[in-house]
């Protein structure tokens, strides 16, 4: 348990400006050609345009663009030779939304030349009579002769088809076939399908192995255990396993899942942030996925491991991950970043010993201007251990601070961490302590830490929450006193339902894009939309209607004494309007009428960076008129 904070008084800096703060990053998903070459990137050039920008490495000068439709987005990039690149499209309307994959796949050469439709619904091959559907990248040839392995999915699928393409004429060759849907593939180095894996609509996890990707059996093991990549003479296999549905470790196995040696491992959270060696790729570092990830090397040896090491000691303050190389490993391309810096992309050529950043992901943001981010670790009321991220205004006193409650979204196997937050850099930097409470339900530390949050959502969740308040209250951090809360999506329903449980203690309330009525999930967005959706809102929210209506902050309005503000996108799919529209007329008949933004043409969060500026100018607006600074 860390001791309460003690900063010096200092005049307080001009605020970052809301614009520095609401603009999208304008770069994701560099990928660095097998030469060495190439980087091909994702760029959002703002309202919904997107592209493929591909850029020479040498001088960063553009080679080609790849334009997509408004509102389609790059899924995946990966180059299949030195020269070639396949680009898988997705969709995203919102900023709340993670990226829906459309199934279509193109491949273009550097320069833009050689452009292909490869797979999708578009159109039917028809030299191969492959049937039109949904097409995913799972893997590249690793001789990096221009093909690489698509995973197919059909309209009502029954089964997982994988096919080696090549992306010059195309052509598909079926590969591995198995007569249950939606597995992904581990492929070994030579090309052969092994495993097949996934969960079934009743959320249960699926594991099958094979010696030729044609003959499937089904794998028991006494744990989970999730196969990811093969050793380099393909005798062993790199993967996760959980035992008891506790935090996930990173281990090495035999091919049939047996003997597992732990390379990495935490107590309390699961093991992520793997890093790899170049071609051919085997981990060689990882770090806990709570608190400030410290990289836990367990093949220190390794070239690659060393100049990582190199690097960290070089950035101490930040964090360093290898993100691609080339096949020869003499390029390698680095994310650098931390909990005031939202990173940036660097180039380290071994030729040179150089590390050079060619892009930044936010380039509004000064790290010296951010705040500092802290992970403490706290006791639940009920005895559970839970993790909170603290931030901390830059210049304060560090006592006594007017803070924020502000829950993450999901909200199942979504965590915050220590890494660089919009929304708290946003205000700590107008002078609130923030405070964000990983509850149980909350990702990153198995699933039987998700599991408990199950059916929870308007109670232990809530009081997981406030417990997490009283933590910084006893360090002396937050003042009792001034506590607003705030959230997007189920961010936004815990906001309210906070607002609700602890009228006396909560002083205003805003949500973004925010579900407030449970009964009305079953009926209205897209996740009851198919099996999967509708078997998940049973599992977590369940079918009481005694339970859901006592869960519902639309329910609750009259218990609501503190004023609140409701914005939401006129286009959101996952928590339609509707849902904003009910909690807006409870609040009016409470006599508690809100303060109201409806966006037209937004969907689940602002998409548009005006309209993003917009929001936070009214947030900063309402928190100040409501707890002051």
């Amino acid at each position: 348990m860390l001791s309460p904070f003690a900063w010096p008084v200092a005049a307080q800096p001009a605020p970052v400006p809301v614009e520095a703060f609401a603009k999208a990053s304008p770069f994701s998903m560099p990928r660095l050609s097998p030469a060495g070459d190439y980087l091909a990137v994702a760029t959002d050039f703002g309202e919904g345009n997107h592209a493929v920008q591909v850029l020479r490495v040498s001088d960063m000068q553009r080679t080609a663009v790849l334009r997509l439709p408004r509102y389609q987005s790059p899924y995946q990039l990966e180059w299949v030779s030195d020269k070639r690149l396949v680009v898988a499209k997705g969709r995203k309307l919102g900023s709340l939304e993670k990226p829906v994959p459309l199934g279509e796949l193109l491949a273009t050469d550097f320069d833009g030349q050689n452009q292909r439709y490869i797979y999708g619904y578009e159109q039917q091959n028809a030299a191969t009579g492959l049937d039109r559907g949904f097409g995913y990248i799972e893997g590249v040839a690793e001789s990096n002769d221009g093909r690489f392995y698509m995973r197919q999915l059909q309209r009502n699928p029954t089964s997982s088809m994988l096919y080696v393409v090549d992306t010059q004429r195309p052509t598909f060759k079926l590969i591995a076939s198995i007569n249950v849907p939606d597995l992904e593939f581990v492929i070994d180095r030579s090309g052969v399908a092994r495993y097949a894996w996934g969960v079934n609509k009743q959320d249960k996890f699926l594991l099958y192995a094979s010696q030729d990707g044609r003959q499937w059996q089904p794998l028991e093991l006494p744990y989970k255990w999730t196969p990811v990549a093969f050793s380099a003479d393909d005798q062993r296999v790199y993967g996760y396993m959980s035992r008891n549905d506790g935090p996930s470790q990173l281990v090495v196995s035999a091919l049939d899942g047996g003997n597992p040696d732990v390379l990495a491992a935490d107590a309390f959270s699961s093991v992520g942030r793997v890093q790899w060696t170049h071609a051919p790729a085997v981990p060689f570092a990882a770090a806990p996925q709570a608190g400030r990830p410290g990289m836990v090397y367990f093949d220190p040896g390794r070239p690659d491991a060393q100049l990582h090491q190199a690097l960290v000691a070089l950035l101490p303050q930040q964090h360093v991950s290898f993100v691609d190389s080339s096949r020869d490993g003499q390029t390698l391309l680095a994310y650098v970043d931390s909990d005031r810096d939202p990173g940036g992309w660097y180039v380290f050529r071994r030729s040179s010993n150089k590390l050079e950043k060619v892009l930044e992901a936010r380039e509004g943001i000064d790290a010296e201007q951010m705040a500092e981010r802290r992970s403490v670790r706290f006791k639940a009321s009920d005895g559970m251990e839970l993790e909170a991220l603290l931030t901390i205004p830059r210049n304060s006193e560090g006592k006594a601070l007017p803070t924020v409650l502000l829950p993450h979204g999901g909200p199942h196997g979504i965590s915050d961490n220590w890494f660089y937050d919009t929304d708290a850099q946003f205000l700590a930097n107008r002078g609130y302590l923030v405070v964000q409470v990983n509850y149980r339900g909350s990702g990153g530390r198995g699933r039987a830490f998700e599991r408990a949050g199950y059916l929870q959502w308007g109670t232990r969740i809530q009081q997981d929450i406030i417990d997490g308040l009283d933590h910084a209250v006893g360090m002396g951090l937050a003042d009792a006193g001034r506590v607003c809360s705030y959230g997007a999506s189920f961010g936004a329903y815990s906001a309210m339902m906070l607002a609700a449980r602890q009228p006396q203690r909560i002083r205003c309330a805003v949500g973004l894009a925010g579900v407030y009525d449970l009964k009305m999930m079953y009926k209205k967005g897209d996740i009851k939309d198919d099996a999967y959706g509708r078997n998940y809102l049973q599992r977590v929210i369940g079918r009481s209607d005694e339970e859901l209506t006592a869960n519902s902050p639309t329910m609750l309005a009259a218990s609501i004494k503190a004023p609140v503000f409701l914005a939401h996108g006129e286009r959101d799919e996952r928590t339609p309007i509707a849902q904003a529209n009910a909690m807006r007329s409870a609040l009016v008949a409470a006599g508690r009428p809100p303060q109201w933004m409806a966006v037209a043409g937004e969907g689940h969060g602002f998409y548009n960076d005006a309209n993003s500026i917009a929001f936070y100018k009214a947030l900063e607006t309402f928190l100040q008129a409501n707890m002051g600074q």
